[in-house]
Order: structure tokens, then sequence, then C-alpha cells
């Protein structure tokens, strides 16, 4: 016999009130959140690293994009995009930066091994994952020349990791990457499908629809409004200037070297300075500065100190001297405990040093080590080896910024190395969506026996059935 309407109307009620109470809360309106800055280390293979650059094909890479190295071996991309569906668990981001390999060096001066993997882009969605990457390769014997976009590279093993619930910063390491097909014939047939890789490691920030990114340009430093009758720049003219900064990685192979299997060691950055992953910022450079003559002289903030197996060395106080068309840049230099003042490190060319757009600018000059430097390093380089690039920009009016940085993200291990373990940061907030599961479940049940004892109510009455 149906039941009459009203107990109807409540049985539909009481069993909405069920679903929801089984669904877990907030999940109609999940939203993805946006992945912004973060860093991916790769060491792509490291036997094949070692072919390029050993005895056979006597080659070597380079890095494009603003891509570093990191440890033994790793070449880290930045500046993830993307985002992050906490809820299921899905992923994208993709980062920054490539490096391309060369070797085989034929008699006309080409390379017959040419290869370069840049834009490296993560994707998991339904516990599977798979690296994805922009390549261009020489095949081997025809020398044909074969570029392609976002070639599905490498799927990632996710054995035991689940990746919702996920706070920020979202990390994994050590996740095992191998070989696909197309990733095979994209890598000119050096290795068939199915050959491991080396292992992937991430970290990126994640931001709540609701705020905005937080990664942004450098704060432009306030300054003393000028006369109604003068510009900044015209400011600039007599000697002053707003702020600046000056990027230099020191030496990528030293940086090697400090986080290597034989150094293990690391560097820490004090005083403002910033890790742009293949070099470091000093900014906040106050001093002089001549737009029509192209000198500066400025001293900025912040330094580096690398720490390692018999190392311990700290560039601090940067300055910044232009004359001429030449820079030199110099630091206060601590090595052994003791302290060498104003020590001129490197010399570049600066050739144009005027401003234009209200900000004078030194891209990636060339850097050579003078005698100075070479002390500094107590004699691993000779005077006149060739250094990291130096670039430098000065901003001298109101509405210049001075270029970003690559965004590394939040860093989540003290050491520049990466973590060998392979856990998610996620796991920590799984646990606690699980808690609440649980409690969502002991109250449907309640109320599942809540309308069953409702419906069994209602039919005794209607049928005269005892209660007891």
């Amino acid at each position: 016999m149906p039941l009459p309407r009203p107990a109807r109307a409540l049985a539909v009620t009481l069993f909405a009130a069920l679903l929801a109470a089984l669904v877990p809360a907030g999940a109609a309106h999940a939203e993805s959140r946006t992945v912004q800055g973060g860093r991916l280390d790769w060491g792509i293979k490291s036997s094949f690293q070692s072919y390029v650059t050993g005895p056979i094909a006597q080659g070597s890479y380079g890095l494009t994009g603003g891509a570093a190295t990191v440890g033994g071996g790793q070449f880290r991309f930045h500046s993830a995009q993307g985002s992050y569906d906490p809820e299921s668990g899905a992923f994208e981001a993709a980062f920054s930066g490539g490096v391309r390999f060369t070797g085989h060096r034929k008699a006309d001066g080409t390379d017959e091994l040419d290869l370069t993997i840049s834009r490296p882009r993560v994707r998991i969605q339904g516990g599977q994952g798979t690296l994805y990457a922009d390549m261009a390769s020489k095949a081997k014997g025809s020398g044909k020349v074969t570029v392609t976009a976002r070639v599905p590279l490498a799927t990632l093993n996710l054995g035991g990791i689940d990746m919702r619930g996920g706070g920020s910063p979202v990390a994994l390491a050590g996740v095992p990457a191998t070989l696909t097909a197309q990733g095979a014939a994209a890598f000119a047939g050096y290795y068939p499908a199915g050959t491991p890789l080396d292992p992937v490691s991430l970290t990126v920030d994640v931001t709540s629809p609701q705020r905005k990114p937080t990664s942004a340009p450098p704060a432009v430093e306030p300054t003393a409004k000028p006369a109604a009758t003068a510009s900044a720049t015209a400011g600039a003219a007599l000697g002053s200037l707003r702020t600046a900064a000056v990027d230099w990685g020191v030496r990528r192979t030293f940086r090697e070297y400090v986080t290597g299997a034989v150094s293990e060691g690391k560097w820490t950055l004090a005083g403002g300075a910033q890790d742009g992953g293949a070099l470091f910022r000093f900014p906040s450079g106050k001093g002089t500065y001549d737009p029509e003559k192209g000198t500066l002289d400025a001293a900025f903030s912040g330094g580096v100190r690398f720490t390692g197996a018999h190392l311990d060395l700290t560039l601090d106080r940067i300055t910044v001297k232009v004359s001429g068309g030449t820079g030199t840049l110099g630091a206060d230099v601590t090595s052994a405990g003791k302290t060498e003042k104003a020590v001129p490190l490197v010399t570049f060319a600066a050739p144009d040093l005027a401003p234009k757009n209200g900000l004078a600018a030194v891209a990636e000059a060339p850097a050579t080590l003078t005698e100075g430097g070479a002390r500094a390093f107590g004699g691993m380089y000779r005077a006149g080896t060739a250094m990291d690039p130096v670039s430098l920009a000065v901003a001298v009016d109101t509405q210049a910024q001075l270029p970003p940085l690559p965004d590394l993200g939040s860093e989540t291990t003290p050491s520049a190395a990466p973590s060998k373990r392979a856990a998610p940061s996620a796991a920590t907030a799984a646990t606690s969506d699980s808690s609440t599961g649980v409690y969502a479940a002991i109250g449907a049940v309640v109320l599942l026996g809540a309308v069953l004892a409702v419906l069994t109510a209602v039919r005794r009455r209607r049928t005269g059935t005892p209660t007891h």
C-alpha cells in the first residue's frame, strides 16, 4: 500500500538529508586552485649526461630560459604555472627553462648529437602521471632535425601517493619516471621505450581561487617626490638613482661542486639576497649614477655563503662600479675565518648604460675573474677564467620596475639539494579529510536509522500492526 503524501514528503526530505550527509562537506563547491611559482628538479638521465660529456661524445650541455643546475647532475626548471584540484587530486604544472645537449663534433663544426629538452609539464589525473616536454632533436645518421611541442616524454609512477587534500606547497620527491614510445622517438632513438629515466621532484605553491597570486615583480622602493619642474630621470643626471639590482650566479660549475657528491654542501642567502636558480639577486642598490657618462658606483644588499667539505666562503656587501664601458663587481670576502674588504671579483662589459623607459640595464654580460677573485676562490680558478654572466638593472624613473626573477616557489628543505624521499605534502591534509569522512559516515548511519524508523511507524499506523 503506498504511503500517504505527507509521509512521502517526509521520506523524501530525510533521504535528501541522508545524501547530503554522505557527500563530503564542500565537495559540491570545490574549486581548482592556481599553481603560481615553484620548481622541478630532474636529471633527465644521468647516464646520458655522462655519455654526452664523456670521452666518446666529448660534448657538453647548455642551459636556456633561466634553467639552473642543483645537486649532483640535476636540472632545475622554474616558474610553475597551472592548476590543482585538492578534491580529485588532479594536478598540472608547466615549468620554464631548458637544457641542450651537444656532442660528436664533426669536421664541418656541427654536432651529430643535438638534443634540447625544454618547458617540462607534469600532469596528474586519476592516479596517472605524465611528464611532457618540448623536444628538438637531430636523428642519428640522417641528421634530420625534428621539433615537437608537448611530447609525452615519461610516465610517472605514483604508486602509494595520494594527491587529494593537499595544501601549499604541493611537493613530490623522487617519483620514478619511464620513457614512453613517443619520448623514445623524440629522444632520437638513443633509448627504447620503457627505459628508466631519472626520478622527478617538484615543489609548487598553490593559491585559493579567492586570493590573488602572491608572486609579483619586486616591490618598487619609494623615493622623495621631485620638484614640480624636475623629472625622476633628470634627477638621475644629478647623480642619484632610485634603486638597482645585480644578478650573478658566481659560476655554474662551482655551484654544482658545492652541492655535488664531493663537497655535499649548500649555499645560504642572507641580508635580502634572492635565489633565482641559475643566479643570485642582490637588490636595493644605492649609490651614484650618471646616465650621460654611463658611470655607476653602487652598493647592494645581501650576501651568499657557500659551505661544504673543506669549504666555507662568504661573498657579502656586493658592489658594482661602471666606468668607460667596463664594469667591476666586488664584494667583502670571508674565507677560513678571515675577511678581506672590497675585493674586485669579476669584470664585465657595460658599453651602454643609458636609461631606456626609465631603466638602465646590462643583460648577461660575460664576466672574467680578476686576480683578486682568483685569490678569493683559493686558487680554484685562475685569473681570466670565465665566470657566470652579470646582469645589472638601474631604475631611474618612478614607473620603472626591475626585471622579475625566476619564481622557485616556497623552500621546503633547508638545503639546496632536493629530498630523495617520495612522499606528497598532501598526506596530513588527506588524513584530516579521512577523519571528517568517518564522522560524516557515522552521522549518515544515524540519519538512515531515523528514516527507517519514521517509515516503519507510518506503515504500522495505517495497517494496525502493533508496535510491541
